[in-house]
């Protein structure tokens, strides 16, 4: 873990509905919101007639190649206009949500460490853990509330897509990340760690 100087990216990947969001939300609320650019990668997601089966746990769902490189231009010191998905269409909408410049850019999604060149940028790598039954309830929760869908569909995009792309694309994440953390568990304790590790270090006095 790096702790120079500058703007720090955190990457938070995990399963679904096993609480990356409410992490990151914590963790941008405790360090002060107006320092900190969130990234979620499901703004990056392709149109739905680019994802390959209609997949949206697959890797090729997402436009990896512009979440790289919004996440080095924001470790960078530079601003970026963020994509904003509108999911009631599967499709960017056109407008845009600028982010930065930023001490703390926070990158959280699925698979927020997949992509090796996030990995590299990463000063503090997270993967949130939560057992299955609980993120499958959060996520027939979340999926009937704010998207509109029937809990028939969710449990049968859960059977053939969820399940099988956690075993093959999320859950090795783990191996890349600094840190694991629960996803069934009040974050309060995590979130004043690593907010306190992302402070930058007081100034030094100068001495004549």
């Amino acid at each position: 873990m790096n702790r120079e100087r500058g703007p720090r990216l955190v990457a938070i990947a995990g399963g679904t509905a096993s609480g990356k969001t409410t992490l990151a939300q914590r963790l941008a609320e405790a360090l002060g919101s107006e320092g900190v650019a969130v990234l979620p990668q499901d703004a990056y997601y392709r149109p739905l007639d680019q994802v390959p089966g209609r997949n949206f746990d697959h890797p090729a769902a997402f436009d990896l190649d512009l979440l790289a490189a919004h996440a080095a231009a924001l470790r960078a010191g530079r601003p970026v206009d963020r994509p904003v998905y509108d999911y009631a269409v599967h499709d960017r909408a056109e407008r845009t949500v600028r982010l930065g410049p930023a001490g703390t850019i926070v990158l959280e999604g699925l698979l927020a460490l997949h992509d090796p060149r996030v990995r590299a940028l990463a000063d503090l790598a997270l993967y949130v853990e939560a057992p299955p039954d609980l993120r499958l309830a959060r996520r027939v929760a979340r999926d009937m509330t704010e998207r509109g869908r029937t809990a028939e569909s969710v449990l049968r995009q859960w059977t053939e897509q969820v399940r099988p792309m956690h075993a093959a694309h999320v859950e090795p994440q783990r191996d890349h990340a600094h840190l694991l953390v629960r996803g069934d568990r009040d974050p309060a304790i995590a979130v004043a760690v690593f907010a306190a590790w992302l402070r930058p270090p007081p100034a030094q006095p100068e001495f004549p």
